[in-house]
């Protein structure tokens, strides 16, 4: 563990990831160095702990934190990377720091140490942890959706981890990641991954992209976070 906020960061191998959009018919291929990332997504008592907030609308400690927006997971790793002495990722302008401000001011600072959110490849690489086919297993083993949640959202780690041991990165919550969508079709759009607990089985899937806006909040989205390897 590397905080008193209980976050699990597992160290992810370099290699290379072919990521692919259905609605454009395009692909592209990444190289990525190694970096970390977490087991899980940040529950609820992690997200309390760190912010004083508790924005889900189902309530539970070891729940996903949900209802949170792609700005609400930055502002959180800024504030965790303060909180360990770390450098932030972030740069936010003063409007992104205090609350739902426009996304134009947001900066990466590749450099630092802190948390950050994964980047879509990391993030795709680690979910597939070596495979190639859609799924990294059998879907009701690893993976909470609409199929076998009772349509509800699930404690964290209740499915099979993957051969990386990372849990949940198909199903219980979709996941934002940095990336910006499409800029010239959406505008500041940013990347979800992985599926929620409301999906059919077809959205728990590695490649599946979905978008929304930075400022969005909804009961099927939370987060995880990475570190750079430096």
């Amino acid at each position: 563990m590397d905080t008193d906020t209980d976050i699990q960061m597992i160290t992810v191998p370099a290699g290379q990831v072919t990521l692919s959009d259905r609605r454009t018919q395009r692909s592209w291929t990444v190289e990525l160095s190694p970096y970390r990332l977490a087991a899980s997504v940040v529950t609820q008592a992690q997200y309390a702990r760190v912010t004083g907030e508790r924005p889900s609308a189902a309530q539970g400690d070891r729940l996903p934190v949900e209802g949170v927006s792609w700005l609400d997971a930055v502002r959180f790793c800024n504030v965790l990377s303060a909180h360990e002495g770390l450098t932030p990722a972030y740069r936010l302008g003063a409007e992104d720091a205090a609350g739902d401000g426009s996304t134009e001011d947001v900066g990466w600072d590749t450099a630092a140490d802190g948390y950050r959110l994964p980047a879509e490849a990391e993030w795709e690489h680690a979910c597939r942890a070596g495979t190639t086919g859609a799924r990294y297993g059998p879907l009701d083993d690893i993976a909470w959706h609409r199929g076998n949640s009772l349509e509800r959202l699930r404690e964290v780690g209740g499915r099979q981890p993957n051969a990386w041991g990372l849990y949940d990165t198909l199903g219980n919550v979709w996941e934002w990641c940095w990336d910006v969508y499409d800029a010239e079709v959406y505008g500041s759009y940013r990347v979800l991954r992985g599926g929620g607990w409301f999906d059919e089985r077809w959205s728990c899937r590695a490649s599946v992209r979905r978008r929304s806006h930075p400022t969005f909040r909804i009961d099927d989205t939370g987060f995880r976070v990475a570190r750079s390897v430096l």
